[in-house]
């Protein structure tokens, strides 16, 4: 028996965060994107649910971060169906690169651990988890997310995971803020420090770091919106698919903020 099915409005909202019209447009996107491999009524096996249920299903994944059992019960397939849908609907829901940008487009960046049970991503970092290192840039003024980096080892702080993640080519020409973590990428604009005799800075100073802890918030909010979805807070998977999740979650954001 399935509890929850896409045809009723009401659980389109709390899995998602996107309103009835922009979750359809979304299901459009992601059939025109996946093609005859994903579409309904194929020939050969079908898919145990339609299109718009998996994609719920993928979402409601990413938002609780449910079992596979737990979420074929609540979708009325079996764990391993569940499993199937995520595996082959996750990368055609992923943020695709931005071709175009604003010539005067100035971005935040900003890394967040994702704890990650792959060890063979994940590394011990200073959330005392073994966690893999995402760095995530926003437009300063949409506040969208316009490139990811991909994951690194938790371990690595963010002057090596902005290098080493790709995120830096990704922004190369643009202006780019950061805190003061992002010190030795001289592209990258980051507060004043204080001189190494511990002397008081400048009051002009002060005021401009004052101004960019005031635009750089808008990464951390970010984040946190991000992390609403729980996968973000306990990876389960192989590490391969962080990326590509991280991607999608991304995507929805940008959809649930252009309203």
């Amino acid at each position: 028996m399935q509890a929850i099915t896409a045809s009723r409005s009401d659980w389109i909202h709390p899995f998602t965060r996107l309103r009835p019209t922009q979750f359809w447009r979304l299901v459009r996107l992601v059939a025109a994107r996946g093609g005859s491999a994903i579409a309904d009524g194929r020939p050969g096996r079908q898919w145990a649910l339609d299109l718009a249920d998996r994609v719920l299903l993928v979402a409601a994944y990413w938002r609780t971060n449910l079992t596979m059992r737990q979420l074929g019960l609540l979708f009325g397939v079996s764990h391993s169906a569940a499993h199937r849908a995520i595996d082959s609907l996750g990368r055609f829901l992923a943020l695709a690169p931005v071709r175009r940008r604003p010539k005067d487009q100035i971005a935040i960046v900003d890394g967040t651990l994702i704890p990650t049970r792959d060890h063979r991503l994940a590394a011990r970092s200073k959330n005392y988890r073994y966690s893999a290192n995402l760095q995530v840039a926003i437009d300063a003024n949409t506040r969208r997310v316009i490139a990811l980096g991909s994951p690194q080892s938790g371990n690595r702080n963010d002057t090596v995971a902005y290098r080493t993640s790709g995120i830096a080519t990704a922004l190369a020409g643009r202006t780019v803020m950061a805190d003061g973590g992002y010190q030795g990428n001289l592209e990258v604009i980051i507060p004043n420090r204080k001189p190494r005799d511990g002397s008081p800075l400048p009051e002009w100073k002060e005021r401009l770091n004052a101004e960019h802890r005031a635009i750089r918030a808008r990464i951390e909010h970010t984040l946190a919106r991000m992390k609403t979805y729980k996968i973000l807070r306990d990876y389960r998977r192989a590490g391969t698919t962080l990326a590509t999740t991280a991607a999608g979650i991304a995507h929805l954001h940008n959809i649930a903020l252009a309203g």
